[in-house]
């Protein structure tokens, strides 16, 4: 079996994704570059059908092109995001994409996520890109011309509006770990801004408001 090891820990971060409210059964998907030609890959309704229950074999080898080189299973629809990530960012090593619980809240909202976490500032602004369809080759080229304009940073992320967030970086655990710093800056920010509401932060330690209007 081609690339044995990096698909069986494909499996394993695609499981705790599903388990820890990274993702849900609407979704989300998992790629690895291991070279300029060939990519690992979660399958299609990875999330739906099988709760991101993955064994290596299901886990695709895939070419550029999208041609399926070993693997049980189908392409998934969003291939196209990924590869437009690759071409954008010469330095990914890896992308995830997924459906986390409250970063989905300003996904949904078209709101750029505020640093409220030091974990998270290294990545500069986390912002929301302009709807696009789930899929579709509009969403794959407005991903690309965000990330190409930013090709020199590693790592990046950016939420997908009503849709969920896409993260890049040189490996896949370390694609995973800015995923749950993203989200539990998500988390923060929104308790942050109900703290404040309720009156119990102020003076110095008044928050960083974010405000409830488009980015876009």
């Amino acid at each position: 079996m081609l690339y044995f090891e990096e698909r069986k820990d494909l499996c394993e971060v695609a499981r705790m994704m599903f388990d820890r409210l990274l993702t849900n059964a609407a979704g989300g998907n998992i790629s690895v570059k291991m070279s300029d030609s060939r990519f690992i890959m979660t399958p299609s309704l990875m999330s739906q059908q099988k709760f991101c229950r993955l064994k290596p074999e299901e886990i695709l080898v895939v070419d550029s092109n999208g041609n399926i080189l070993e693997g049980d299973g189908q392409l998934t629809r969003e291939f196209n995001m990924h590869m437009a990530a690759y071409d954008a960012m010469p330095d990914a090593g890896a992308v995830i994409h997924a459906h986390p619980k409250e970063s989905m809240v300003f996904a949904s909202l078209g709101l750029e996520m505020p640093h409220m976490c030091e974990a998270t500032r290294k990545l500069g602004e986390i912002r929301t890109l302009e709807y696009a369809p789930a899929t579709s080759k509009d969403l794959a080229d407005r991903v690309y011309a965000y990330l190409r304009s930013r090709a020199g940073d590693i790592p990046v992320a950016t939420l997908l509006r009503e849709h969920g967030i896409l993260v890049i970086d040189k490996t896949l655990r370390k694609a995973y770990d800015m995923l749950e710093r993203i989200e539990f800056n998500a988390y923060v920010n929104i308790q942050a801004k109900l703290f404040e509401l309720m009156g119990a932060v102020k003076g110095d330690n008044h928050v960083h408001s974010f405000s409830y209007h488009s980015e876009e």
